[in-house]
């Protein structure tokens, strides 16, 4: 019984973050301003890494929503996380 819960709770929270890196990949191209001023200056080509980063994203989420492609899904979305903190950290200092 408790593995159920724990497979559904797993279920659940793989969904939660398909979504949130789905709807965060479309607001590359919808927003695109926000995460222009998030770009650190000493990376070139500002437009095309913003919208390389939301293709990405939407790519990594739909991977985690096919149970196939879940675990190489899960460490593109560690990937990308680490590839973004740079810009993350310059959003936050400045």
């Amino acid at each position: 019984m408790q593995n159920k819960a724990v497979a559904v709770v797993k279920t659940v929270l793989r969904y939660l973050l398909a979504v949130f890196f789905i709807f965060g990949g479309t607001m590359h191209f919808l927003r695109e301003g926000f995460y222009l001023r998030m770009m650190p200056p000493y990376l070139p080509w500002h437009l095309a890494l913003v919208y390389l980063s939301g293709v990405a994203e939407i790519l990594i989420g739909l991977m985690l929503l096919i149970p196939r492609f879940t675990r190489v899904g899960a460490w593109c979305a560690i990937a990308l996380l680490i590839a973004v903190f740079p810009a993350n950290i310059h959003a936050a200092l400045h």
